[in-house]
């Protein structure tokens, strides 16, 4: 586990936060979208990722494959190296991801959890 800043609110300000992702998670995306791809699973795959690593899965999409490529930005930056290589671009509104959040309490078989107040 890493503990890493995580933007909150319009990410002028950080909270520290256990990164507990897994190493692999943009090759694991890239192989479901070149393999779904390649089986004509889809018209149109959509990115939400400023991570310049899917650059070539997203090239061999839209040049070899002949599929559209769109990337979703939660945010206001966007990777500057995948601009070029993507059909469009659409940021995801400030309203509407708020609106898609879980509530602030869940529960699961083991209980009751929150999420962090400073969240």
């Amino acid at each position: 586990m890493l503990k890493v800043g995580c933007p909150v609110g319009d990410a002028s300000s950080y909270v520290r936060v256990i990164k507990t992702e897994k190493k692999g998670s943009d090759v694991n995306l890239a192989t479901h979208m070149l393999f779904d791809g390649f089986r004509k699973e889809y018209d149109c795959a959509v990115v939400i990722s400023r991570d310049s690593d899917l650059l070539e899965p997203i090239r061999v999409v839209r040049q070899e494959l002949g599929l559209a490529v769109g990337l979703l930005s939660p945010g206001k930056k966007l990777s500057l190296a995948l601009l070029p290589h993507v059909d469009f671009v659409k940021r995801i509104r400030r309203g509407v991801l708020d609106a898609s959040q879980f509530p602030d309490e869940l529960v699961d078989s083991a209980g009751k959890f929150r999420k962090p107040a400073s969240w």
